[in-house]
């Protein structure tokens, strides 16, 4: 974890942006700059952030204080961004960041899929840096703004049919098991809306062990990543999300009740594989990696190449640690276009 105090200075220089741009698109700055700094990178960050910047919007307007009496009324309001990150600062200025992530995490956890997924990928990566290390005042905000644009783009989907064939397998025959969706175009929320049935792999297992959904979760995580070798064609940008979403929820647990473990793991199941029917091609392909390649230089091709899905799903396949994973990440550089 960066000691230098960088990371710091990156949060509050970006603690004046919103959490959004153009409506729709999400600020990832702040997850990216604390994925950089995880990685020994801290001394790229405020570089990495000035070719950003442009990518940049003022801090919403704010319309009215959520408060303990009318938080339901304003869960799922995008207009109400401002008002939830000023409410999770008061809340974590009051009380222990734990408590409040403990509290919030069963209310917020259904709705995991608003914003295509990414708030929940900001708490994961501010809890990350909590549980490393001092709880400084830009960190301790970065995850007010994390679950505050959770709150804001809280979105549940309904509820899906079972589809048999995946319980007793692993996670990867499980994602191979989801159906695509007949229509594949619009928008996230769009596509997501057409998902009405998915394999029941985490559900059908009747976890309750918490330990042992753990165990699960990180199996899918490490499906997940590795797939995006293979799979990554059908959509470079979105089909991240089916790796970094779950690995978000991972980075969460330890800092989270035991009780919450299991039903996290079938959220972050549910959330995966619903990415996976949305943008998964068809066919896969086979992806050899141009060359040998060690962590360290996996992550430094993908801060040279500066997109910000890169860096957050690179820094997933490190988490896994594996070379299906890390040639998942070198898929990735090759995907995407670089910022510039």
């Amino acid at each position: 974890m960066d000691t230098t105090g960088i990371l710091d200075e990156a949060l509050q220089r970006l603690h004046g942006s919103g959490p959004e741009r153009l409506g729709r698109l999400t600020n990832h700055a702040p997850m990216a700059v604390e994925a950089l700094s995880v990685r020994g990178q801290a001394g790229t960050v405020h570089r990495w952030l000035d070719l950003y910047s442009r990518k940049l919007e003022e801090f919403p307007s704010r319309v009215e204080p959520v408060t303990a009496t009318n938080w339901r009324a304003a869960l799922g309001d995008p207009r109400r961004a401002a008002d939830w990150i000023d409410h999770f600062e008061r809340e974590i200025t009051d009380r222990p960041w734990r408590d409040v992530l403990a509290q919030w995490w069963p209310r917020l956890l259904p709705g995991m899929y608003g914003g295509s997924t990414h708030p929940l990928i900001r708490v994961g990566h501010a809890v990350r840096t909590l549980l490393a290390g001092e709880g400084t005042a830009p960190r301790l905000a970065e995850l007010a703004h994390g679950l505050g644009y959770w709150a804001a783009r809280h979105h549940p989907i309904a509820d899906l049919a079972p589809l048999p064939g995946a319980g007793g397998g692993g996670a990867d025959a499980a994602l191979d098991a989801v159906p695509p969706l007949t229509e594949r175009h619009g928008t996230f929320p769009d596509r997501l809306a057409r998902v009405t049935s998915l394999p029941v792999w985490a559900a059908a297992t009747g976890i309750a062990d918490p330990d042992e959904a753990r165990l699960r979760l990180v199996e899918l995580v490490r499906a997940a990543t590795h797939r995006y070798a293979t799979h990554g064609h059908g959509e470079e940008i979105l089909l991240v999300h089916a790796a970094t979403a779950p690995n978000a929820v991972l980075r969460a647990l330890p800092a989270l009740p035991p009780t919450l473990w299991a039903p996290s793991l079938r959220a972050a199941w549910t959330a995966s594989a619903a990415v996976t029917a949305m943008y998964a091609p068809d066919t896969p392909i086979a992806f050899t990696p141009p060359g040998t390649f060690t962590a360290d230089e996996v992550f430094e091709r993908a801060r040279a190449h500066g997109d910000e899905h890169v860096i957050k799903l690179t820094d997933t396949a490190l988490d896994v640690g594996d070379e299906a994973a890390l040639a998942a990440a070198l898929r990735s550089v090759e995907l995407n276009e670089p910022l510039r």
